[in-house]
């Protein structure tokens, strides 16, 4: 057709008609779509381009008169279905409630109406020509970059929100763990009360749909509350090896090298998080761990009896699971891969809870690395872990 209307039939014209107006340059000629896979990268951004799921069940309707699975450069993608028609396509659909939905998918500039002289919708052709009056799908083609790259965007934030609800979740059931062992140490603190009380809220809380900043905060919150709990608990040792953390740790890795029996055919060259230079080869921004070391011993009595000396503080676990990952078949890669990502602590509590199911599990050092992929990708916490061991029988 020679000339390609922009005003809509006996109604007013508005700035969706211009914007719907393609660019002057013509865009690649190899570019196509699939129909459907653009309908839902649509489904899953409706708020950013201001529709509805009933927007798109009418877009929807109008999709399925396009032959084309495709939408390609090139091809009419103007169909011609009278109201009568895409209403029974739409279940019966009210035709004012039609046009109002077609409405706003024109606003939105999804839609481009190609309305005839005479209002009507049709199709004729003019010996190889093809000239089709009705609702133009081409910006759908125009717009799928955009479309796919929101809908990517929105995934995304939905899935830091998911993780960032499962965490503030699972910090909650910590604390309400953290205040029942609290209370049986030292009975009759208020703080055991706040821990309660704040678990509970926090348990409401979830029970709503929080945005990003509530989660975040209630992290922030719960955080504070669970390094209040462990510091009360651990007492002063924790304290004593927060503050001498470095300088225990590169000790007491140095001291592991000669008492451990290394292994031949080392893939990485380390062990205990120690390169052959003598340097940690672990990264400084590592977590610390959010239970208290007391619980922790108590959920895997096991360790005493694998490793008989007393253990006080952080790096005493940590050399017990040096010691004890080769009697569990934990080679000093997994090991050493754990450690990376996990950081000393979280690593030597997931082996002592290992350790304490090492009859249930067929290969502990695949589980292990399988823990590890999780933590290089931050979705692994090994307070979980540790609550289900107190929640066994054995454990009480």
């Amino acid at each position: 057709m020679d000339y390609i209307p922009l005003s809509p039939f006996m109604r007013p014209m508005t700035l969706a008609h211009l914007r719907g107006v393609p660019p002057a340059e013509a865009p690649a000629p190899d570019r196509t779509a699939n129909k459907w896979a653009i309908l839902r990268d649509l489904s899953k951004a409706q708020a950013a381009f201001g529709i509805t799921e009933r927007d798109l069940t009418v877009l929807q309707g109008l999709l399925s008169f396009c032959p084309e699975t495709e939408l390609a450069t090139g091809k009419d993608m103007v169909v011609f279905p009278s109201n009568k028609t895409i209403c029974e396509r739409l279940n019966g659909m009210p035709c004012s409630t039609m046009r109002r939905h077609l409405a706003r998918l024109v606003e939105a500039g999804l839609l481009i109406r190609r309305d005839s002289p005479n209002g009507k919708r049709y199709m004729r052709r003019l010996g190889p020509e093809r000239v089709a009056f009705g609702f133009d799908l081409s910006p759908l083609l125009r717009r799928a970059t955009e479309i796919t790259q929101t809908a990517d965007a929105v995934r995304e934030a939905e899935t830091r929100l998911q993780h960032l609800r499962e965490v503030v979740s699972l910090m909650r059931r910590d604390l309400a763990a953290l205040a029942e062992f609290g209370e049986d140490l030292f009975p009759g603190l208020g703080l055991w009360d706040q821990l309660r009380d704040r678990a509970a809220l926090t348990a409401r809380a979830l029970r709503r749909k929080l945005t990003l900043d509530d989660l975040a905060q209630q992290k922030r919150d719960l955080e504070t509350l669970l390094d209040a709990a462990r510091q009360q608990i651990d007492g002063v040792d924790a304290a004593e090896m927060d503050t001498t953390d470095a300088r225990n740790e590169q000790h007491q890795q140095r001291s592991q090298i000669d008492s451990l029996d290394l292994e031949q055919g080392m893939e990485s060259g380390t062990e205990c998080g120690v390169s052959s230079a003598g340097e940690s080869d672990v990264t400084e921004d590592r977590p610390r761990p959010s239970l208290p070391l007391r619980l922790v011993l108590a959920a895997c009595p096991s360790l005493r009896t694998f490793y008989p000396q007393e253990i006080r503080h952080w790096h005493h676990l940590h050399d017990a699971a040096c010691k004890l990952r080769a009697f569990m078949g934990i080679s000093p890669a997994a090991w050493n891969e754990a450690q990376r990502h996990m950081g000393p602590e979280q690593a030597a509590i997931t082996v002592a809870a290992i350790l304490e199911r090492v009859a249930e599990i067929r290969s502990p050092g695949g589980y292990l690395r399988a823990l590890t992929a999780k933590a290089a990708a931050g979705h692994f916490s090994s307070s979980p872990m540790i609550m289900a061991l107190c929640n066994r029988p054995q454990a009480a």
